[in-house]
Order: structure tokens, then C-alpha cells, then sequence
């Protein structure tokens, strides 16, 4: 399963931890992976895009991506919490595959 932590301070995001895998298909067949890759990727890009302090990430040897946000303006926020609500969607067509809290 993909796990998604989500941590805020107040209204603003300031964290995200993703870990784990779908598990819905083989490797390299995983569409759920892929959904998820695809959705964290596009908003790291661009956002650094913006502004290329707004964040940095982190993957670690298991695999397990980290997020740091380092910026509260509008866009950056919205980036994030549009990513998250992609990846909520996500959950909710695949229950068993991904898990957002």
C-alpha cells in the first residue's frame, strides 16, 4: 500500500511523507504507481519551476519520497493541496492500493 503522511502547521502544509508500494500490479504495470508518481512528480516540478525554494525533497534508499515545503505563498500552498486532493482521488478509486492522512 501506498501510505501518504500529510503534515501541517496551522492552514499551511509543511511536510509530506510518501512510502510503500500499490501493489495492484506487477512491477512496471502498476497504474496505481504510476498514477501516484506522476501526480507527485508534475507538482514537484512545478513548483521548483516558480520558485526553486518552495520546497525539497528527499528519497530515501527504501524508496520513500519526502517533502519539505518551505514556502506559505498562495501558489505553492495550492500546488500542494491540489497534489493532495489528486492523490485523495486516488484513494478513493483505489482503497486497498493507497492510504492519504
Amino acid at each position: 500500500m501506498i501510505k501518504v503522511k500529510i503534515t501541517k502547521d496551522k492552514s499551511n502544509y509543511k511536510k509530506i511523507v510518501i512510502s510503500g508500494h500499490a501493489q495492484y500490479a506487477e512491477y512496471g504495470s502498476d497504474i496505481v504507481c504510476s498514477a501516484a508518481s506522476s501526480i507527485t512528480t508534475t507538482t514537484i516540478n512545478g513548483i521548483l519551476s516558480l520558485n526553486k525554494d518552495g520546497l525539497s525533497y528527499k528519497i530515501s534508499a527504501q524508496g520513500s519520497l519526502e517533502i519539505t515545503i518551505n514556502s506559505n505563498d498562495h501558489i505553492t500552498q495550492t500546488l500542494i493541496e491540489n497534489m493532495i486532493n489528486l492523490l485523495k482521488e486516488l484513494e478513493s478509486q483505489y482503497p486497498t492500493n493507497v492510504n492519504v492522512k
